[in-house]
């Protein structure tokens, strides 16, 4: 086999691939055998049929067909292999020259995008800077009015409703006289803004037996997004009793015996709260460091191909202004894949057993599956090469910190350990994973 190379890009090649008759054979038998086994001629037993015989019976064309489809994925993987292309997706593949005469071989190009070659920076030149770590009043008072509205009570009053009581409400939506949905005897806390637009508004200064209709678009089923007329009525209004603030709450709410025992233990959840999001912060600005310092050529195919897909599945493919957000956020997205997995090969990163099973629970709890059962659903859709690749990069990004200078905005040194675990919470921004929750890099042999 020969193959050629040629560079249409920084992330496009062509390569030229031409097959010698005596290496084409072994794919033009296996023809012969494949079509002899799936067809019955009188006189032979299936499987047995000469050559000269599917000849006639079917046409040469139909074996070579057959035959060339056996041959290109591999001749094609070792063209890949022989000229170290790494593919993204599928290629687009010519056949020039067919077999037709004996002692021809075959010959046809595939253009195919590839991940970009990236020449990585000195991570221990970047330097970022965070917010220090302050903890005031105001964080310990929010988590202690948290804390009392868990242990709060709710009493039914007899006054028109406000932001933060629990109204107990009957729902209808109908659209053009036809009534969609109806649900009576929802309990829901005004001001919460978790179902329809508008509602909130609607209630406040509603009193019990009171109806009012407000218009909305409604937010899921077959008509998600067609504004329907809603209609609601407050049932019953009650507001929510807090408990004092007293060492009797803290006995209550915590194992603490004293007020000030719990409040200083709080102290240290906020500071602990404040010091991983030190560290969120610090990890999103050294990823947008790495991406302002490397220069990153974006495949246009993988891009076109993702944004359509994304488009399509929300059904807003004429939607301009949302194809320009998305597009720029698959570029994005595309840049810090490529980039963190040149850090996992430079490195020589490799995730090990442990570190994917923390993934796996991290990931079920988010889900609110069962481990196992999770476990079973992401094998079975072939999910866990991608899980893995995910925990590399984190790793990837953990590297990169580990070697980075942060510091806080009064020049301390900022310790990262708590967020650079595989299993950490990295969130979803910017970490390189693809939106479709799969690699972009296709397999050497799938066509």
């Amino acid at each position: 086999m020969k193959s050629a190379l040629e560079t249409l890009s920084p992330t496009r090649v062509k390569l030229t691939i031409e097959v010698s008759a005596e290496e084409f054979q072994p794919s033009l038998d296996q023809a012969y055998k494949t079509i002899g086994s799936q067809i019955q001629v009188p006189g032979f037993r299936r499987g047995k049929i000469p050559a000269r015989i599917i000849d006639q019976r079917l046409g040469k064309g139909a074996v070579l067909q057959e035959a060339v489809n056996d041959a290109l994925p591999t001749f094609y993987g070792k063209a890949l292999e022989e000229h170290s292309v790494r593919p993204l997706g599928q290629p687009e593949v010519d056949v020039t020259e067919v077999p037709v005469e004996s002692g021809q071989g075959l010959t046809f190009t595939a253009e195919v995008d590839k991940r970009p070659e990236i020449e990585l920076p000195d991570f221990s030149a970047l330097a970022v800077e965070v917010d220090a770590i302050e903890v005031g009043d105001a964080d310990i008072e929010e988590r202690l009015t948290t804390l009392r509205q868990r242990f709060g009570t709710l009493k039914g009053v007899e006054r028109a409703a406000a932001t933060g009581d629990f109204v107990s409400i009957d729902l209808t939506a109908q659209i053009d006289g036809e009534e969609i949905d109806t649900v009576t005897g929802v309990s829901y806390e005004v001001g919460a803004g978790n179902m329809l637009e508008g509602m909130d508004e609607a209630l406040v200064g509603m009193a019990a037996g009171e109806t009012k209709t407000f218009e909305a678009p409604l937010a899921g089923g077959e008509h998600a997004g067609s504004a329907a007329e809603c209609t609601v009525t407050v049932q019953s209004v009650k507001e929510r009793e807090l408990p004092e603030l007293d060492d009797e709450f803290a006995q209550l709410a915590s194992e603490f015996d004293t007020l000030d025992e719990l409040k200083a233990d709080l102290v240290k959840d906020a500071e602990r709260g404040k010091r991983f999001g030190q560290g969120m912060q610090a990890r999103d600005k050294v990823m947008e460091a790495l991406l302002a310092a490397v220069e990153i050529p974006i495949p246009e195919g993988v891009v076109n191909d993702e944004v359509h897909s994304h488009l399509e599945g929300e059904g807003r493919l004429e939607d301009a202004e949302h194809r320009a957000e998305v597009d720029a956020e698959t570029r994005k997205g595309l840049a810090a894949q490529f980039l963190l997995d040149a850090i996992v090969e430079k490195e020589a990163i490799r995730v090990e057993q442990p570190e994917l099973i923390e993934y796996l629970l991290m990931s079920a709890q988010q889900y609110g599956m069962d481990p196992n059962q999770f476990a079973q659903a992401i094998d079975s859709q072939g999910q866990i090469p991608a899980m893995v690749s995910e925990v590399a990069r984190r790793k990837a990004l953990a590297k990169v910190l580990e070697q980075a200078t942060v510091t806080d905005t009064n020049g301390a040194a900022v310790d990262l350990e708590a967020v650079m675990a595989p299993g950490a919470s990295l969130g979803d921004d910017h970490e390189g994973h693809d939106h479709e929750g799969h690699d972009h890099e296709g397999h050497d042999h799938d066509h």
